[in-house]
């Protein structure tokens, strides 16, 4: 157990963290001379790869001399924070990754506590000190700073400091002077620290067995696959372990296979013992935050909760007259067999049943968690309606409403100032703090939950792609008031058909277009944004009327605008409370709840005379 080491890497988004975990098992001599490995081995997800961010937390091991080092890559996007807060029960210490250039972020506050929480031994690597305005020394501050307000003991402020590139694969403990060579230099000076200053396991190697899930994964040979730390005792394949459910229920099964990693690679072994972090199979259902021991009568081990969602979507069969024709899984019993599935693992998410039976209820951290997911269903042949975002509100002792707030940081551009803050002001936001620099200014602001949805997309506009943006959650305080977001109805289609180029010419005068020529369309599809607050029935598949008369004019080129594109993320944002983004295989599609133009209208008139009841009323 004393050359063991259990260390997890944590980050703001985009700070370096798997780029570093690949540095690490390169140079520990994971891989052979000649093996060819890609670049970022840990983001093993297709999704991962194209967004260039961590989605799910994975293990790895390597060797260095006779030290066995479990490493763990996590995510750096607040949305995944619940990736984060699930393994840190299996590790004693922390790699807080920071950029030289940027310093700490919001993310880094919100997985720093947590690891401070639990007691682990941070040490912090400043990366990227090759990058064009690196400061590590204000970035040391800065770090500091956090740590005091983050309550740290004196023994996790006496942290040692690395200074890395991991692009370039060297660190070393001081600064490198002005103009000195590189050359030589590796990544042997952070091996070395983590030996040093990260303890061993805290775990009892003569007790009974016992171990909390903390991950789970599944093979189609072997079946869940339950990953955890051995908190004590040992255990070999064929003993029998006893599993208690969150319910209370304890249920008995016999391990079939034991893993650990080398690499990425799970290796099977016949035994561990306590302090290694090991997968266990044997369990047909076992969940994360459950308990497995050798004895029957032992008692579960606390887990700590996570913390609460804060946002909800619904999730619906899709009705539309396009349905079927490109997905194979699109019924309610397939959308609620996949989204069950996925919170076995992905426990910051929550599903419920709606009032209807082919509508769902999805709660998550963020718009981007629960993308994440839509765009896995599509991936896998799923077709689904997803509605817009809408905050969880609460109410207080008194029977105040309580809604989510979110404490948001910006750097902009100075001459983006004026349209940002009339962009918070109309979200409700509440600026704490206005930091001016030589070129740029700091934002610190409260706001609404609410606010935030949609308003990424406005910041990259009114900067033209220059803002930094990141949001950490606050706390649930007074409902704050209406919000104003999107101030453009939506060109909404009165037919069904194909769309043709000599109708989209005539839309296209209205507002901005979203489809192109040759698009099915359907009766209640959203083919444009109008350039005015309400929604505009259009007819997108008018067909030019041919005569035998022919005349100088008809023949001239028609010249559409290129249509305005959006992702899944950015289309979820901009969707209306009463609107779903139709998500399959092969297209992204908005529409009205309601296609049908005259019910739509009846439900509109009963839902403001409902409203007009209800606030006469209070």
């Amino acid at each position: 157990m004393q050359q063991i080491r259990n260390i997890a890497i944590i980050a703001h988004v985009d700070h370096g963290k798997t780029t570093l975990v690949d540095c690490l098992l390169r140079q520990s001599g994971t891989f052979r001379t000649n093996q060819a490995v890609e670049e970022r081995i840990m983001d093993s997800m297709d999704l991962e790869r194209e967004k260039g961010i961590t989605i799910r937390a994975k293990n790895a091991a390597f060797k260095y001399k006779n030290y066995h080092i479990n490493i763990v890559d996590t995510p750096g996007h607040a949305d995944f924070g619940g990736e984060v807060e699930r393994i840190l029960n299996m590790i004693d210490g922390v790699l807080l990754v920071v950029d030289a250039v940027e310093g700490p972020q919001a993310q880094t506050r919100f997985v720093l506590r947590k690891a401070l929480e639990v007691g682990a031994k941070p040490i912090v690597v400043i990366n990227k000190i090759d990058r064009d305005f690196a400061n590590p020394s204000r970035v040391l501050d800065l770090v500091f700073d956090l740590f005091v307000s983050l309550n740290a003991n004196d023994e996790q402020l006496d942290f040692p400091v690395i200074y890395a590139s991991a692009k370039d694969g060297y660190a070393m403990e001081k600064m490198p002077e002005p103009g000195q060579s590189i050359e030589g230099l590796d990544i042997k000076p952070l091996f070395e620290t983590i030996i040093k200053n990260v303890p061993p396991p805290q775990a009892n190697a003569k007790g009974e067995f016992k171990l909390l899930v903390s991950n789970l994964d599944y093979s189609d040979y072997l079946g869940r696959i339950a990953f955890g730390k051995i908190l004590s005792g040992s255990i070999s394949v064929g003993d029998t372990v006893w599993c208690i459910h969150g319910d209370g229920r304890r249920v008995s099964g016999k391990i079939t296979a034991l893993f650990n990693h080398k690499g990425l690679a799970r290796i099977q072994l016949e035994s561990a013992s306590a302090g290694d972090i090991v997968g266990l199979c044997g369990f047909e259902e076992v969940f994360i935050g459950e308990t497995l021991l050798q004895n029957e009568e032992g008692e579960a081990l606390p887990f700590k909760p996570i913390d609460p969602p804060t946002i909800q979507m619904q999730f619906a069969v899709n009705d539309g007259p396009l349905a079927g024709k490109e997905g194979t899984l699109v019924t309610a019993r397939h959308i609620r067999e996949r989204l069950i599935r996925e919170v076995r693992t992905n426990i910051s998410l929550k599903v419920e049943d709606g009032d209807v039976t082919s509508i769902f209820k999805v709660s998550g951290r963020g718009e981007m968690h629960i993308a994440v997911l839509v765009e896995q269903m599509r991936r896998e042949g799923y077709e689904v309606l997803v509605s817009r975002p809408e905050v969880i509100l609460k109410r207080d002792e008194n029977g105040a409403l309580l809604e989510p707030l979110e404490k948001l940081f910006l750097e902009i551009p100075k001459e983006s100032m004026g349209p940002v803050l009339e962009n918070l002001s109309n979200r409700k936001g509440e600026i704490l703090d206005i930091k001016h620099h030589a070129e740029q200014i700091s934002i610190e602001s409260l706001i609404p939950t609410r606010g935030l949805i949609g308003f990424e997309t406005d910041l990259v506009n009114q900067t033209r792609g220059m803002g930094v943006i990141s949001h950490l959650f606050h706390a649930y305080e007074a409902y704050r008031g209406d919000v104003i977001c999107r101030k453009n109805g939506s060109l909404v289609s009165m037919e069904n058909g194909i769309a043709t180029s000599y109708a989209l010419n005539m839309v296209q005068e209205r507002g901005r277009l979203m489809i192109e020529p040759g698009d099915a369309i359907y009766e209640g599809m959203i083919v444009g944004e109008n350039a005015r607050e309400q929604d505009i029935p259009v007819n997108p598949c008018k067909t030019k009327k041919l005569t035998n008369m022919r005349s100088v004019g008809d023949g001239k080129g028609i010249q559409l605008e290129p249509p305005m594109r959006l992702s899944l993320e950015r289309s979820l944002e901009y969707i209306g409370p009463d609107e779903y983004v139709e998500a399959t295989p092969k297209h992204l599609r908005l529409r009205k709840k309601i296609l049908d133009a005259t019910l739509r209208k009846r439900a509109a008139q009963s839902a403001g005379g409902i409203s007009a009841h209800v606030a006469e009323a209070e």
